[in-house]
């Protein structure tokens, strides 16, 4: 039977108390009895049952209003909370500074929709009842599948893009809003300004318009094309939640969690969604960065401590980062419903900022633009001020505005931002496939710049698959090998009690499906050194963890690299009154803290004196020696004055518990370096590139993992802080100083009062190993190393690594790491470490082959071009070269020879060279354009011209001299010639020009595909740098040539002709000279690496 309006239900009152204590609104309760519920009600305000019955925690006993889980409407009588502002009169509020504020709300929707929200004030189980789920089981699978298919997968909603804007840049961007012009200028050419009609200049206008088309196509094509490559590498990325579902923990793919899923997270995750806490370790704390854009942690709480849902600190938001301890929480808000969500919808369509090529390539494109707007400046006042005055029937108003169009044609390399785009996608694909996912094309540019490598260790440089080599009770030393075979009755007091503590304060535990095989086979979840302790313990106390079933844990605190222990409490069932203790960590950090250890010789708890100390100290330094890292635990008995899991009771804990220990025994755990790491870091040296180990290790472990890998190359011991001295002298004094510092070991207690000039000498070391370092302080030397002018690359997998890897200029993270590593990386090695080798290699060979796309663009598609106008300006020679012409030749010929030159193989010295420096070597540079103006484009330009006046000399008798300076003589009666027979000679000879400049390009794609090597030595042929693309585009280029120049319908439409066979074998022997004359550039090169050939070339 329903409950009348006026009954009230205990736990109502419990939440309007709570909501008062927090000043919110009280609510009324409004109660139907047709089990229907009132249409008005706000986002954020639920509706749940009261009945006399029992609350049922099944599927359909409650609803919340945002989330949309149903109720049924006979399970009871849904009652709804509403604000008391809907109950008053709207004409009592209607005051002028009221509709100001409904008028600001209007604009700013999400303010009333979080104000709304009040997941965080409910208690937890009248929260559970709201979203049907119970605590200790989780929801059910079936559960699961319903909501998720009704709310939808837990992903933020792209926002809808606006394709009119996307198609106007297209067609209208770049150098398409240049061409437009052009469009323009041909269509008035062809009416009114020529009389009859102009078919040719019709004809170049829609030339044009198809080639915008085309540009504007390929474009789209290839934005289109890199967010499928990049979304697919970002879909490789590992994403998935550990839930409660049917009773059991299970991991679930993070886009499949629902409202009402119980997920656990831990140091280094990420936050999967929206999550209301209920349980924590006391020492949670969350990165709220990425929503806030304060670095500031915020510790997590289980009740709420804001009446405001965005500030509250019970409440875990999505995409945030668990930087220390662990939580259980309850998902509340999923996908675009969440705080990230709307977050993500408000900022929808923000433009992001140009990469390091795009800025190049911009600034290159503005050189262009203005030398051509220059030069038809020139054209424009040459024709005002000389030749419509002295030469009028040389050039009327159509003839100069071809002119005009011709030098706007000829200068910009309409091929070159295609080549550039397409260079960058194919490296992120060859990326992807090697196992390396960028997650932008910025960091493919930037890979080629690094110069310095900080690498963490532990999973990074080394396997982290630990296991324990040595063990040792202070006093006594174990033989480990046979400790498994010690039987439980001769094993001493103080090997029980260490064992205990393994097993206690352990936060790894076997996969059930594997607790039959072999401790060594058995899969273990849990960090390595947990994993590691635990398979150790276990093999010596088979079945450990029951036997020690009744110290129930109470309480933990999770390790974290600041701290570097962890700590856990449990009942003890010989002392009712007090706890058992457990801390186990760096013995650095806790051996201040103890004061007494337990004797192995007599199983007494002796006091840690200096000799005990000393005992400490030297077997310390034996095992850091032997390359295994230390590992202490401690344990004590604690009584506390505050109730468990309380606040009170936390910061006793804190305060109090890691005093006064007692030291029970050392691990030495040998983590062995991954096959491949000396490899790695032996070529990246050999790249120019130093390799630096910042790890939490002791320095001694640091040293010797170091110098096993090749990251010490010497065997004298490393310098240290203590070392350090400032540079007095000059240059030489400087140089045999460096000379004599080669190697050094920094410790992190003496990071943070380095100065400047310490940070100087440091920086100037080849081989650096930083130990016991915080994140802090990885921080700090990634920052340090950048204000240096060094571009750093950072490898790391934990969460302690993420600030490094935010800051460096090259964030690389294992695809094992943590999510927060993950998250905040620039590139994920999905394998092998080595694969940052081949990161590197890409990276430059981008950048490289990028170089080798613009050296072969310009020599024909802006030098060799822009010469026939001037010819024709300044010294009127008929025009050498038509417009159309110079068309086919930048969208056509020599865009497909480019496109060859992006699948090109590095050259040998890739990976020999220094680093480029970002500042100095910039992508097109006074090297680049002497290479391609005034070495190939001289050549280039040359014999062309020389082709067009041999054909002229040959076939029409008209000699070199008398077409220099003809203007307008060179019409009817010429030599004796109709102006239609001088119109088709110079139709054919501007024919032999474009053939002759199709040729000569194939001598400088051959050219400039190696930049020291000869081509004798790394021919297209061979498989060290094959490259079938390069002769298939060179036939398609020729193809092109003919179909241009031979097929009829071209020839009325943009006046070419068929070009004499001669003239096609002729320009061959001239490709093969520019062929060897850049040979012979080469061999200077090589041979005299120190002159001035040397120093100019590119």
């Amino acid at each position: 039977m329903a409950e009348s309006p006026s009954s009230s239900d205990p736990s109502e009152k419990d939440l309007e108390t709570g909501e008062q204590r927090l000043g919110r609104p009280e609510r009324r309760t409004t109660i139907k009895f047709d089990g229907t519920s009132s249409s008005d009600s706000q986002g954020g305000v639920y509706q749940s049952q009261q009945s006399n019955r029992p609350r049922s925690l099944s599927r359909d006993s409650a609803k919340s209003g945002r989330s949309g889980v149903q109720s049924s409407g006979t399970a009871g009588i849904p009652i709804e909370f509403r604000t008391l502002s809907i109950q008053i009169s709207e004409a009592q509020r209607a005051t002028e500074e009221v509709i100001k504020e409904r008028q600001e709300k209007e604009k700013h929707p999400d303010h009333d929709y979080f104000e709304s929200l009040d997941f965080h004030i409910l208690s937890t189980d009248r929260l559970s009842q709201q979203l049907n789920v119970d605590c200790r089981y989780g929801l059910s699978s079936s559960a699961a599948a319903q909501r998720l298919e009704r709310d939808g997968k837990n992903v933020i909603a792209h926002h809808r893009e606006n394709y009119l804007k996307k198609i106007l840049g297209y067609v209208f961007g770049g150098f398409c809003s240049v061409l437009w012009i052009g469009v323009i200028i041909f269509f008035i050419c062809w009416k009114p300004l020529s009389n009859p009609p102009s078919v040719p200049s019709l004809a170049m206008a829609i030339l044009v318009i198809i080639v915008i088309v085309l540009q504007a196509s390929f474009s789209a094509f290839q934005d289109w094309s890199t967010k499928h490559v990049m979304n697919s590498i970002l879909n490789l990325l590992p994403s998935e939640a550990l839930v409660l579902r049917d009773g059991k923990q299970t991991r679930v793919p993070s886009t499949e969690l629902v409202v009402g899923d119980i997920v656990y997270v831990g140091i280094g995750n990420k936050v999967p969604a929206d999550m209301r806490l209920f349980e924590s370790s006391g020492d949670v704390r969350f990165d709220r960065a990425v929503l806030t854009g304060e670095s500031d942690e915020i510790d997590g709480a289980i009740d709420a401590t804001d009446n405001n849902f965005l500030e509250t600190r019970n409440i875990a938001f999505m995409g945030t980062n668990v930087t220390n301890g662990n939580a259980v929480g309850m998902v509340v808000l999923t996908g675009s419903r969440s705080v990230m969500g709307r977050i993500a919808k408000m900022t929808a369509g923000v433009k992001e900022k140009p990469t390091l090529i795009q800025k190049e390539i911009t600034r290159f494109v503005t050189i262009i633009i203005c030398l051509t707007i220059t030069l038809v400046l020139i054209i424009l006042f040459t024709w005002v001020g000389w030749l419509r005055v002295d030469h009028y029937a040389f050039m009327n108003v159509v003839a100069m505005l071809n002119n005009v169009m011709g030098c706007v044609v000829a200068f910009i390399p309409e091929g070159m931002p295609v080549g550039v785009a397409l260079t960058l996608m194919m490296v992120a694909k060859r990326m992807k496939k090697a196992n390396i996912l960028p997650k932008g094309l910025a960091t493919v540019e930037t890979l080629g710049c690094v110069n310095v490598i900080c690498s963490d260790k532990t999973g990074t440089l080394t396997q982290n698959k630990m296991s324990v080599r040595s063990l040792g009770l202070l006093d006594t030393t174990l033989d480990v090998e046979q400790l498994p075979n010690t039987q439980r009755n001769e094993m001493s007091e103080s090997l029980k009690n260490l064992l205990r503590g393994s097993l206690l304060c352990n936060d790894a535990f076997f996969d059930p499906a594997t607790i039959a095989l072999p401790v060594n086979e058995r899969g273990v979840t849990g960090n390595a050194t947990d994993a590691a302790v635990l398979r150790f313990a276990e093999s010596i106390m088979p079945d450990g963890r029951n036997q020690l079933s009744m110290f129930e844990r109470i309480h933990q605190v999770p390790f974290n690299s600041k701290n570097k222990w962890m700590l856990t409490i449990h009942r003890d069932p010989t002392d009712t009154d007090g706890y058992l203790v457990f801390v186990k960590g760096a013995p650095d950090v806790l051996l201040p803290k103890c004061t007494s250890y337990r004797s192995g010789i007599d199983n007494t708890i002796k006091v840690l004196d200096e000799k005990a100390k000393e005992l400490f100290s030297n077997f310390q330094a034996e095992l850091s020696r032997r390359a295994e890292r230390v590992i202490v635990i401690c344990q004590r008995r604690f009584t506390p004055r505050a109730a468990v899991g309380s606040n009170d009771f936390n910061e006793e804990v804190l305060a109090e518990c890691v005093q006064s220990l007692t030291v029970t025994g050392i691990f030495g755990i040998m983590d062995p370096p991954r096959l491949e790491t000396a490899e790695t870091v032996a070529a990246c040296r050999g790249a120019g590139i130093r390799f630096f180990m910042v790890t939490g290790d002791f320095g001694l472990t640091a040293a010797a993992i170091a110098r096993d890998i090749g990251i010490f190359s010497g065997t004298a011991e490393p310098d240290t802080v203590d070392d350090l001295k400032p540079f007095t002298g000059g240059e030489i004094d400087e140089k045999q100083s460096l000379r004599s510092r080669h190697s050094l070991l920094v410790d992190g207690k003496h990071i943070s009062a380095l100065n400047d000039w310490q940070w100087d000498t440091i920086c100037k070391y080849e081989e650096i190993v930083f130990a016991r370092t915080s994140p802090e302080h990885k921080y700090r030397i990634v920052q340090e190393l950048k204000s240096r002018d060094n571009v750093v690359a950072v490898t790391g997998d934990g969460v302690n690594d993420a600030p490094a890897l935010r800051a460096a200029d090259v964030g690389i993270a294992v695809v094992s790491g943590s999510d927060v590593a993950i998250e905040a990386a620039d590139l994920v090695l999905l394998d092998r470490f080595d694969s940052i080798a081949q990161a590197i290699r890409l990276g430059r060979l981008v950048f490289q082959n990028l170089q080798k796309v613009i050296a072969y663009l310009l020599p024909a598609g802006s030098w060799s071009e822009i010469w026939p106008v001037l010819m024709n300006v300044f010294f009127g020679v008929p025009l050498p070269l038509s417009s159309f012409l110079m068309i086919i030749i930048c969208v056509f010929t020599d865009l497909f020879c480019s496109l060859s030159l992006i699948m090109e193989k590095e050259e040998y010295d890739l990976l020999s060279v220094p680093p480029r420096n970002h500042k100095k070597d910039h992508l097109i540079n006074l090297k680049i354009y002497g290479q391609s103006y005034l070495f190939v484009g001289v050549m280039e330009a040359f014999c062309a011209h020389s082709m067009f006046f041999l054909y002229m000399y040959k076939k029409a008798g008209i000699p070199f001299h008398a077409l220099i300076f003809a203007f307008e003589k060179y019409s009817d009666g010429f030599y004796g010639y109709t102006q239609d027979e001088l119109t088709n000679f110079n139709n054919v000879g501007q024919g032999v020009y474009f053939v002759s400049l199709v040729m000569l390009q194939w001598g400088n794609i051959l050219s400039v595909r190696n930049k020291r090597m000869s081509i004798l030595q790394a021919d297209p042929v061979r498989k060290q740098r094959r490259n079938p693309w390069l002769p298939l585009s060179m036939a398609i280029s020729l193809v092109i040539a003919i179909f241009v120049t031979e097929v009829p319908g071209f020839h009325k439409l943009f006046n070419t002709a068929p070009v004499p066979i001669e003239f096609w074998f002729i320009p061959l022997a001239l490709a093969l000279g520019i062929l060897l004359m850049d040979e012979l550039r080469k061999l200077l090169v090589r041979q005299f690496p120190k002159s001035i050939f040397a120093k100019i070339a590119w």
